[in-house]
Order: C-alpha cells, then structure tokens, then sequence
C-alpha cells in the first residue's frame, strides 16, 4: 500500500514542524508562526480581551504552552467548546544550573533526566543543544537557542571493559554515567562565556538563567522499504499537535456554532504539576475569559463546559513485533491503521462509552479505521493530560492517538500514513 499525496504532504509537513520544534519553547514558537500566517492575534493574559464571533486568537504561557481559538457563532453556553488537547514537551536530558564540571581531562556536563527518559537512546549520540536563555540586557531579556552542531556525546563504555553486557544488559545510572563529554580540560571558552557568545552577550555574567536541553541532531525522515515509517525525535507529543494545530487552521474559515479551540502544555512528562501545566489553570482561565466575554456568568460557565468535548491526543503504543508478549491479545493496534482509542478501567485515561461513540462516529464520517488500546491487567498504565482536564473543568473527553515504536526515545518511529488520518478525523470534529 502505497502513501497518497495528501498522506505524502501531511508527513513532510509534520517533519518540518519536528524539525522546528527542538524545545518546548520552539515548538510554540514554531506553533505561533502557523498561526499568525493562519489569521489569529496574538492575546496578553494581562490585558483585557475584545473576542467577536469568528476571531482567531491565541495565547500562550511560559513561552511553553499554548492555547489557540475561533471564537464560535453562538455563545458557549449554548454550543460549548470543541477542544484538542496534546502537550509540547518530551522527555530529554536537561542541563544543570552549574553543570560544567572537570573529570579524567574531559569537561562534561551535569544533566538532570527530564521524565521517563529511554537512558540507553540518548548514548553514542551526537547532540545539539536547544532552550531559552535569560540575559542581562538592560533588564532580564529571554533569547531563545538553537545549536544544531554535535555539541556533546554521552559515550558507552566499550564491550571489552564491560563483557557482559550483552548478556546482563546495559545499567545506566542517570548521575554517574548520563553526563555528556563536552570537551578536553583546557579547552576554551568556558561554558557559560560559550553560551553568552551564542545568544549574542558579552561574557557569562550576563547569563542570568537558562532552561537548555540536549536534542539528536539527526534529521526527521521518512523510511522504510516503502515509505512505511516515519523516524523522528519527539513524535510523542508533536505528531499530536500538529495534528490539532492543523485542523484548526483547516477549518477556521467555516462558521460552526461551537467555538473552537487546541491546548498545547508543557510538561505532561513529568506529571503537569506546573503553572503552564494541564494540572495548572491556563485552559480554565481561557475558557471562562471566552463565557463571559459573551456576557455568560456562572450558570453560562457550568452549561458551556456541559456541552463541550475535548479530545485528549497522545501517541499510543504500536504492537512491538519483537515483543508483542507485553500487550493484551485482542488489543494490539498496528502501524497505519488509523486512530487508537486508549481506555483504562481505573481511569489512567479521559476516554468513557459515550467520548468514545463520539470519536468513533466522527472517524466513520471521514472513512478513517479506528483502533483499540488496553494494557495488558498485569502491567502498569500510564496516563495523559486527559484525567487532569476532565477532574478540574467536568468537561467529557477521549483519550486518543496515533501507534507508534520507541515511545520515550531519542529518536522514536510511527507510521507515515497515519498523521493524515488524525487530522482527517480532527478536521472534522472542527466542521
């Protein structure tokens, strides 16, 4: 089975928002551009808002989440809020405020492990460097990085001082063997008077603060005997935005009574727990700003929420050929096979009986297959920002998403047909 053009456009164009988006303050950067050349206004929650029938808007938080909206024809009292949630964040290793240290002549750099990091992806990498940097320019200046030449290497120990690991397997400690080589003792400059160069300072004193990660430097690409695949970094969680981001734009134009909208958060990895977090505030402000700004109050408020669906999008996992033992028999959804639909008994995710129709009968609308997804009774389930959302507004949601391999990996791998039919589905939620 071949890809089709519309299938063969949507991919390259997931790769290039891959591609832009090394950080989760790049990704919304990256997400702001598309939007801007789409028509919406960018909007300050410090400001009062001025929202007619059929704007385009958006905000963000922490330069790292971001909500984005069309506001409907009919007040959200009456026609509620369609909703496509996701996050911007995966997980990586992060640079420690005073990172740079001196071990055996090398110069290495101390890390923090950001969520459920795959340590063994990241070793033998050639990495880059992405985030944002505070400066000392006439008051506190954010700068955003981007250095895409192979910085640092987290080198493996070699089998002949290791003979066992093939058969023991391969232990990495996140403090002790994590820790990138940078460079050789007496290498200049040092790293912080590195980082002022780049971000167009003086020297290192005028670093205030940073937030900086390591990412592969190897580009997304399409692979595969046939085009099958898609090999790229932070498919979890991008794939799903761009998805959401992409049918917003699609269907901004037409008129529906619903106001329509995507949330983009930070930090789903390590629990959401944040200001910018889905745990966080930040879609409930937007959201209640939008009811009263058509004149509703609390009753308008709490029947707007009523009437409003939001899919929770998240990849999913893909049957693994070479262990296709950790899944449930009757629940192992395949590559290019379209949406999967992820439930959990103890509620690990958003999806219900009637989300779930919901869902269902929009993919059958747009001829898209849909999928199931359980884990297995005797593993532990992970979870989504969906549960966060439905606790805190009483909003109904599915949890979904595309399958994919190598979840939590430096470079992970999905399919290349699949991005076209999440957004096909999402395109329409949205008309």
């Amino acid at each position: 089975m071949g890809v089709s053009a519309e299938a063969r456009r949507v991919v390259e164009d997931l790769l290039a928002y891959i591609e832009a988006s090394p950080s989760p303050f790049h990704a919304v950067a990256e997400t702001m551009r598309r939007l801007e050349a789409a028509g919406f206004g960018r909007l300050d929650e410090r400001e009062s808002w001025r929202l007619e029938p059929g704007a385009r808007h958006y905000v963000t938080r922490n330069d790292s989440s971001i909500v984005a909206f069309v506001v409907g024809a009919e007040a959200p009292a009456e026609a509620g809020f369609r909703m496509v949630g996701a996050h911007t964040d995966s997980p990586n290793l992060r640079i420690k405020p005073q990172g740079e240290y001196e071990k055996q002549g090398y110069r290495q750099l101390g890390v923090e492990i950001y969520g459920g990091v795959l340590l063994a992806s990241w070793t033998d990498r050639d990495l880059g460097l992405s985030g944002r940097v505070v400066v000392d320019s006439d008051g506190p200046r954010t700068r955003l990085l981007r250095v895409d030449r192979p910085l640092a290497r987290v080198p493996q120990l070699a089998i002949h001082l290791n003979r066992a690991v093939n058969d023991e397997g391969l232990k990495l400690n996140a403090q002790q063997h994590m820790p990138p080589v940078c460079g050789l003792v007496g290498d200049e400059p040092a790293f912080r008077d590195w980082l002022a160069a780049e971000v167009g300072v003086s020297s290192g004193r005028d670093i205030l603060s940073f937030e900086l990660m390591f990412h592969a430097v190897e580009r997304p690409t399409i692979g595969g005997l046939g085009g099958d695949f898609i090999f790229a970094p932070r498919l979890d969680n991008l794939a799903s935005c761009h998805a959401g981001l992409g049918a917003l734009i699609a269907a901004a134009a037409k008129p529906v009574a619903a106001t329509r909208l995507v949330a983009f958060y930070d930090n789903e990895e390590i629990g959401s727990g944040t200001n910018q977090g889905a745990a966080g505030s930040f879609l409930e402000d937007v959201l209640l700003r939008l009811v009263e700004k058509a004149g509703g109050g609390h009753e308008a408020w709490t029947r707007a929420r009523a009437r409003s669906l939001m899919i929770s999008a998240d990849m999913a996992h893909a049957v693994h050929p070479n262990y296709a033992d950790r899944h449930d028999d009757r629940h192992m959804p395949r590559i290019n096979a379209g949406p999967v639909v992820k439930t959990n008994a103890n509620a690990r995710y958003a999806t219900q009986a009637e989300s779930t129709a919901a869902f269902i009968r929009l993919c059958r609308e747009v001829e898209v297959p849909v999928q199931d997804f359980v884990m297995r009774s005797d593993l532990g389930c992970g979870s989504t920002i969906g549960p966060l959302i439905t606790t805190r507004l009483g909003v109904a949601a599915v949890d979904v998403g595309n399958p994919m391999l190598s979840m939590h990996s430096a470079r992970e791998m999905g399919g290349s047909r699949d991005p076209e039919l999440m957004t096909r589905v999402m395109t329409h939620f949205y008309s």
